[in-house]
C-alpha cells in the first residue's frame, strides 16, 4: 500500500493499492468518465436506480454521472489556498457528531439534478483539512451494506485505517514520517 499526494500542499492524498497500476482516486474518476463501464453498471443496478432515484433511463444516468464527476473532481482538486476539504467531507456515519482518530469520511458533489448525487468518495481524515482517499462508489441504496460494491468500499476503508494505525500513522506528522521512512519520498 502506498500513499500518493494529489495536491502539492499535502491536503489530499490517495491510496495506491498493490494490485492496482493507478491510485484509487485516478482509477475512480477514470471509471466515472467511462461510458461503457457506466452503461454496464447502471444496467446491472437498474432496479436500485429505479426504486431509489426514480430514473429508468440508463443513458440519462450515465450522462448525469459524467457531468457530476467533472464537478466533483474540480471541487476535490481545487488548488486555491482558501479551498477547504472539511467543507466537502462529512462523517461516514450520519449518527457520528464528534471527531475521531482517523475518522471515516465521505464526500459527494452537488449533482445539479433533481436528486442528490450518487457519487461518493471515501476517505480517512488524517488531520483538519487533510484526507486520504481510499476509494469511492456509485451509491444507489440507502445504506452501504445493501450492495457488494459499496460494502467492499467499507472494507477498504477499514483495511487502510488499520494499516495506518499498525504503522503509527495517527495524524499528519505520522503520515509525513511514514512517507519519509517507508516510501522514501
Amino acid at each position: 500500500m502506498e500513499f500518493v499526494k494529489l495536491l502539492g500542499d499535502g491536503r489530499l492524498w490517495a491510496v495506491k493499492y498493490e494490485e492496482d497500476a493507478d491510485n484509487c482516486f485516478d482509477k475512480l474518476f477514470a471509471r466515472w468518465y467511462d461510458m461503457d463501464w457506466l452503461l454496464s453498471f447502471f444496467k446491472e443496478n437498474l432496479s436500485d436506480l429505479r426504486s431509489y432515484f426514480r430514473i429508468t433511463d440508463v443513458y440519462q444516468a450515465v450522462m448525469e454521472t459524467i457531468d457530476d464527476a467533472k464537478r466533483l473532481e474540480c471541487l476535490m482538486l481545487d488548488i486555491t489556498p482558501d479551498a477547504n476539504l472539511d467543507l466537502l467531507f462529512k462523517h461516514l456515519e450520519n449518527s457520528r457528531f464528534s471527531e475521531m482518530t482517523l475518522g471515516r469520511e465521505k464526500a459527494y458533489g452537488d449533482s445539479g439534478y433533481r436528486h442528490q448525487s450518487w457519487l461518493r468518495i471515501y476517505a480517512i481524515k488524517i488531520d483538519s483539512g487533510v484526507y486520504l482517499v481510499t476509494g469511492g462508489a456509485i451509491k444507489l441504496t440507502a445504506t452501504m451494506e445493501e450492495r457488494i460494491h459499496t460494502l467492499a468500499e467499507l472494507a477498504k476503508m477499514e483495511r487502510v485505517r488499520n494499516y495506518m494505525l499498525d504503522n503509527g500513522v495517527y495524524d499528519l506528522d505520522g503520515l509525513n514520517d511514514y512517507i519519509e521512512n517507508e516510501q522514501g519520498n
